[in-house]
């Protein structure tokens, strides 16, 4: 057997998390045109003829990984992934224009149509929660379950944690952060450093770029994780998620803030599993409890050994358990 420094540096990762299916190859890929400026990557993994469901990353911005196919039974599922505009594979990375909530819900759906699907699970993490939770109140009768991890609603709250909030947890990192702008516009980050990343010097840019990721994905793991930072090493890749999340932050509002609560109604019939890490500080567990109060029907993990990372062992182990009650009883719910 080879020593674990000659696997590639995704194998080694899904073999140190016991709880991952073994890597696999899709076996078709594309690239779908939703309108005149985005073309989206797509790929399907696993059983062709097998139960679908659809895979959302998160973000925004981070694309679709490796590791993400491995959270399915390849011998049961037929498992789509795709890169949401401007993230990933998709076309022209980083681009914020006609980039929504809405247009996603509509991206999800013309690709459900292109592949021929009737119904799907739906999966998603963190950004791909509140996606996921947005798309299937916007087409419930798509969705034949919800498996959904690190909630993230938008809310202002939300961001004004993820902005200000996580210096009283990782004040190393949160002055690292806004360190990189000069103390006279502190008291806005969001702005300053939207005013960097959107700006006309690329150099600067890319520099604001890297300031926000190491400061995002370092908080993303409960301890360090060298594997986990090394995803955001290209300098293209961050200047993505962070363009687009700051975009989001900024730009993308739920009307109203508590939008993703209000519409529960909408879909409190889908079976729905959530799990969050209990020492999650990017996206505080306080999202899941708040999310539970107004769906008393979605079945709840908290993993207390865990942060934010799908990567966190404890998360995998929920994930995975989740998809494989899918295949069991045909719901993610025990």
């Amino acid at each position: 057997m080879a020593k674990t420094g000659q696997y590639h540096p995704f194998e080694q990762a899904v073999m140190a998390n016991e709880y991952f299916y073994p890597p696999i190859e899709p076996y078709e890929t594309g690239l779908l045109r939703v309108d005149e400026t985005h073309e989206l990557y797509w790929e399907q993994c696993g059983n062709p003829s097998g139960e679908p469901v659809v895979f959302l990353h998160g973000g925004p911005g981070a694309g679709c990984s490796e590791h993400d196919r491995c959270f399915f039974d390849p011998g049961h599922f037929r498992i789509v992934l795709f890169d949401q505009r401007g993230s990933g594979r998709s076309k022209p990375v980083g681009d914020l224009s006609n980039n929504s909530m809405q247009h996603t819900a509509e991206d999800i759906e013309q690709l459900r149509e292109t592949l021929g699907i009737d119904q799907w699970h739906v999966f998603g993490g963190s950004y791909g929660s509140t996606i996921g939770l947005f798309y299937a109140q916007e087409h419930p009768e798509r969705c034949k379950s919800l498996v959904l991890r690190g909630i993230w609603l938008l809310r202002e709250e939300e961001i004004e944690w993820w902005l200000y909030g996580i210096r009283m947890i990782q004040p190393e990192l949160w002055e690292k952060f806004s360190g990189f702008i000069p103390a006279d516009e502190r008291g806005d980050l969001l702005q300053a450093y939207w005013k960097r990343l959107t700006g006309a010097d690329r150099e600067l840019a890319l520099q604001a770029a890297r300031h926000w990721t190491l400061y995002e994905v370092a908080c993303c793991t409960l301890l360090p994780n060298e594997e986990f930072l090394g995803h955001f090493d290209d300098p293209d890749t961050s200047w993505a998620v962070a363009r687009l999340e700051a975009h989001y932050f900024r730009n993308v509002k739920p009307d109203p803030d508590t939008l993703l609560l209000d519409r529960v109604e909408r879909i409190r019939h889908i079976p729905a599993f959530a799990v969050h890490g209990r020492y999650d500080i990017v996206c505080a567990v306080k999202n899941l409890v708040d999310l539970a109060k107004a769906w008393p029907e979605l079945e709840t993990a908290i993993s207390p050994d865990s942060g934010h990372s799908s990567h966190e062992k404890g998360i995998t182990r929920e994930l995975v358990a989740a998809t494989k009650r899918i295949v069991e009883t045909g719901s993610p719910c025990s």
